[in-house]
């Protein structure tokens, strides 16, 4: 009997972010899941593979339950979800501030960039594009804090 999608999603996500292991990359293995339709966030991705992180990409059309499992907040959610090394990355996080928590390793679930800001990474990648990378606490009802500024 075929598992059920939402347990293989699950069982996936739970591997990803207990993972410390980096396999053929020179910089670790990021997990991507994203909507089967979204440039963006294949944009985003591909920017993270050119600087050197291997990518794992797990097109899903629902979401909902890889954001719960990995404990992102309704608040800070964005297009696409990422794993590395215990942590999740929600949306398009910049590449400084998903080497700053890989340098690091703060006790956090993950980062997020709610929503999809224009001109951050995979949204036009601007440099002078201003917005915010929030740390996310593994405590549930902790608020969100400042993490990394993008932008000057």
């Amino acid at each position: 009997m075929p598992l059920p999608r939402t347990f293989m999603f699950a069982s996936t996500l739970v591997l990803a972010l207990t993972s410390h292991a980096a396999v053929a990359a020179e910089r670790g293995t990021i997990t991507v899941w994203k909507s089967p339709w979204c440039g963006c966030c294949q944009a985003w991705a591909d920017a993270v593979e050119k600087a050197g992180f291997e990518i794992r990409m797990h097109d899903v059309e629902d979401l909902d339950q890889v954001k719960k499992q990995a404990g992102v907040p309704d608040t800070m959610q964005a297009c696409h979800t990422a794993a590395i090394d215990g942590y999740f990355i929600e949306g398009h996080v910049p590449l400084e501030a998903v080497d700053k928590l890989l340098t690091e390793k703060p006790e956090i679930a993950g980062i997020a960039v709610p929503g999809m800001p224009q001109g951050s990474l995979g949204m036009g990648d601007d440099p002078d594009a201003s917005y915010l990378a929030y740390a996310i606490a593994r405590e549930a009802g902790i608020e969100p804090t400042v993490f990394y500024r993008a932008g000057r």
